[in-house]
This record gives C-alpha cells, structure tokens and sequence, in this order.
C-alpha cells in the first residue's frame, strides 16, 4: 500500500505564504510523479500543480502560476507546495497525489492519479 501523509495547511492573511508537504510511503518514491489538488466547499476537487519522477517537468493550473512552486525531495521521499501571495480564493482543502502511470497532460485529471493523501486545509483571509 502506498500511503500519503500531508502536513503544512493552516491560517494566513492575503499575501501571505504557506508551504505544504507529503510525505509517501513507498519505497521507489522516485518512480512517481506527483500532483497537488484542492477542493473548496461546494466546488468539485481541482488540479493545483504536477511533477514527474525527476523533477524535470511540471504542470500548473492557470490560477496558480507564477505563485504556486511544486519541488520534490527523493532522499526524503516528500513532495512540497510553496505557496506565495495567497489569495481568498485559494481557500480550500489541499491534496496530494501520486501515479506510477507515467507523466502527460493526463496528470491534471484527478483519474490518472492512484493514491490520494488525507487533505489539509488551507485558509486564505482578507
């Protein structure tokens, strides 16, 4: 079983910055590429942000780009979300995700991951 654990989620003012981590439990953490999603109330779960095995391609929502920072770390086996001038509306439960499926386009659909982390919540105030 492949097990994700997060952690980082919290309260911070707009314009802020917060910085999100999962951690997997999976041995050949680097066979993985990684994704972050987010879901506000009422609001279907959202892709945030990808990256593949190496750290060498990655993937951003529009809303996010420019502010948003994906990164991993093999050694520790942990995927990282920065995130800088947060905005109200980035308000929302935060997921990780991981697919050993390889990495395209496909990586921002919510079916092409296997394995979801808990969430942590993210609150954005004015």
């Amino acid at each position: 079983q492949v097990q994700l654990v997060e952690s980082g989620g919290g309260l911070v003012q707009a314009g802020g910055s917060l910085k999100l981590s999962c951690i997997a439990s999976v041995f050949t953490f680097s066979s993985y590429a990684m994704g972050w999603f987010r879901q506000a109330p009422g609001k279907e779960r959202e892709f945030v942000t990808a990256i593949n095995w190496s750290g060498s391609s990655t993937y951003y929502a529009d809303s996010v780009k420019g502010r948003f920072t994906i990164s991993r770390d093999s050694a520790k086996k942990t995927v990282y979300l920065q995130m800088n001038s947060l905005k109200p509306e980035d308000t929302a439960v935060y997921y990780c995700a991981a697919t050993s499926k390889g990495f395209d386009s496909r990586m921002r659909l919510r079916s092409a991951y296997d394995y979801w982390g808990q969430g942590t919540q993210v609150t954005v105030s004015s």
